[in-house]
This record gives C-alpha cells, structure tokens and sequence, in this order.
C-alpha cells in the first residue's frame, strides 16, 4: 500500500490541493499495476463509495498535467495509467494486454545519441518512449487459456 505521507508530500510538491479524493485515487493508482480508469475506480469506491467516475477520471487528468501519472495507451485502446514517473518505456504483451515498466539506460542513450541532431520531417523530439510489443514468454502453467 503507498504511504499515505508521500502521497501528501507528491501533491503538496506540485502545489495541489490534498483531499481526500485525490488521495485516494492517486493512492488506488499506485497500489495497481497499469490500472484503467475503471479499476481506479472501483478501488477508489472501497474508501468513497459516493464518488463519481468523472470525478475520478478528472482527478487523472490533474495527476497526469501535474506530472504525477502518465498515460499509456494498449494497442487495443485501452488507456492505462503509470504512477512511475521516471523515464521508462513499456513492455505490452499482445495477447494478455499487460503493460510492464521497462528500465535501460543503455537503451535511452543510445536513442537519444540516435535523435540528437535528427528532425524527422521538422519534428522537433522532446521525449522518447517506446512500447516494445510481444508476449510474455510464460511457462505453459501460467498461461491463462
């Protein structure tokens, strides 16, 4: 469970307002993997059965304008939030839809060597992230038929 302190301490550090809302989304966001807007919101109606989906879902689009969440989109269309804010990409399995955070320095320097002084068709580049596409190489329990 993500400590209640450092939630405060997030919001606090991007000049938001601590209530008792954000809160509990930001934290329902932090304790899920990758969770949509709609498993955000039903762990959020555990602690605030009375709060709305569109309260929710504008509370996302505060944490992600705050830089506290990104958005990641599946090749299915289905929008995900990131509470890991440090630069990343993605692994995202085609046949389960699971998104996995993916760390390697080596990889960002290389790209960033790469688009240094490239500008493809006058695109200035401000960030790189990619979504490496595949499937998970399970051992055959674990595959969910």
């Amino acid at each position: 469970m993500a400590d209640i302190n450092d939630i405060i301490r997030k919001l606090t550090g991007k000049g938001m307002k601590v209530t008792p809302q954000r809160v509990a989304v930001y934290e329902a966001l932090s304790t899920n993997y990758h969770p949509t807007a709609e498993e955000i919101y039903r762990k959020v109606q555990e602690k605030l059965p009375g709060l709305s989906f569109t309260t929710v879902y504008n509370i996302l689009d505060v944490l992600v304008a705050k830089d506290l969440a990104h958005r990641v989109k599946t090749e299915t269309d289905i929008m995900r939030y990131d509470a890991v804010t440090d630069h990343h990409h993605h692994l995202y399995c085609t046949s389960s839809d699971r998104v996995e955070d993916y760390f390697d320095p080596e990889l960002d320097e290389i790209l960033r060597n790469y688009f240094e002084n490239k500008h493809p068709n006058g695109f200035i580049i401000s960030d790189i992230k990619l979504q490496l596409m595949g499937q998970f190489n399970l051992p055959k329990d674990d595959i969910i038929n």
